[in-house]
């Protein structure tokens, strides 16, 4: 791996995720399960770069309030560097809320990270030497236009690689105008259409691997579409591929994209081929959504090749 460190850029904050026991009744009270944990997607691409292995900086917001304190806890002990968090008096800490299908699928969710409007021009350039020595940087579609254009004449600056997460189809299109200048993208299948209205929404195989090259055309370096159960299409300049979904119980697919994507990164940082990195993504995001939790607590390098999808 190139020497310096990962530097991810975005939100952290708080899971609170609801599963009934069986199908939902709308309008009244239903029996289920709720579970709170740490999360936010960049930095659940943190956690699991961390738990790879992988030396991992960490730029985000959060409140000057317990729930911080607690993110600030699990993230310090997984092993991420979180001495340059921005701590934020009298707003909250982000907080994502989801409520589950009785399948462990999502059925909706509302997040919360008003705090991240703190992780600002002056913040960024406040922390520049950080950009100067990192790696590579990753980042979510929670930062706004400003932080990301300073984040973007940063990178270029100092020639480091850009991955980014879009997030939500709400949050994708934050980076529409920046597409050319990102090494590795990963949209979930409804977010391909946001990003820049693309001709290709990701249904299937065909169409998932025509977003990715229609992507490749603008400009990203290599693109990863994820559709769940009905798989991944990527392209690259060099050509493109599919690999299929594995058979997985789901328990809660909370934080498998992002366990997928922390893995193609771990890959790509180490120099493997391509296919093998999406490889390493589809086995992490698939072990992820055998647990209830948002990060798997015990990812490691071996496990990865130990169950490497094929």
């Amino acid at each position: 791996m190139d020497e310096g460190f990962v530097l991810v850029v975005g939100s952290a904050g708080i899971n609170i995720k609801g599963r009934p026991e069986e199908e939902c009744v709308w309008g009244q009270s239903n029996l289920g399960y709720i579970r709170n944990s740490v999360g936010g997607i960049a930095r659940n691409i943190a956690e699991n770069l961390a738990r790879l292995e992988v030396e991992t900086v960490l730029l985000t917001a959060l409140g000057a309030d317990l729930e911080g304190e607690r993110v600030l806890q699990v993230c310090r002990d997984a092993g991420i560097n979180c001495d340059y968090v921005r701590r934020v008096a009298g707003v909250q800490t982000g907080v994502y809320m989801a409520l589950m299908k009785a399948d462990g699928e999502l059925e909706v969710a509302l997040s919360d990270f008003e705090v991240m409007k703190a992780v600002d021009a002056d913040y960024l350039l406040e922390h520049e030497t950080l950009f100067a020595q990192a790696s590579m940087v990753v980042i979510d579609a929670t930062l706004s236009s400003e932080a990301l254009h300073v984040l973007f004449d940063l990178c270029d600056r100092y020639q480091v690689h850009i991955c980014g997460d879009p997030t939500t189809p709400t949050l994708a299109s934050r980076f529409c105008e920046f597409l050319p200048q990102f090494y590795l993208l990963a949209p979930n299948a409804s977010e391909t259409h946001a990003l820049c209205g693309l001709e290709v929404t990701a249904v299937d195989r065909d169409t998932a691997t025509a977003a990715a090259r229609q992507l490749v055309m603008i400009g990203v370096d290599i693109v990863a579409v994820t559709m769940g159960e009905r798989g991944m299409a990527y392209a690259y300049r060099g050509g493109s591929g599919f690999i299929r979904a594995r058979k997985t119980e789901v328990v809660d697919t909370t934080g498998a994209g992002d366990a997928f994507t922390g893995a193609v990164i771990f890959g790509l940082l180490n120099e493997v081929e391509i296919d093998e990195a999406m490889r390493l993504g589809v086995t992490a995001a698939s072990l992820t959504l055998e647990s209830r939790e948002t990060v798997l607590p015990y990812l490691s390098q071996e496990l990865l090749y130990d169950e490497l999808a094929v």
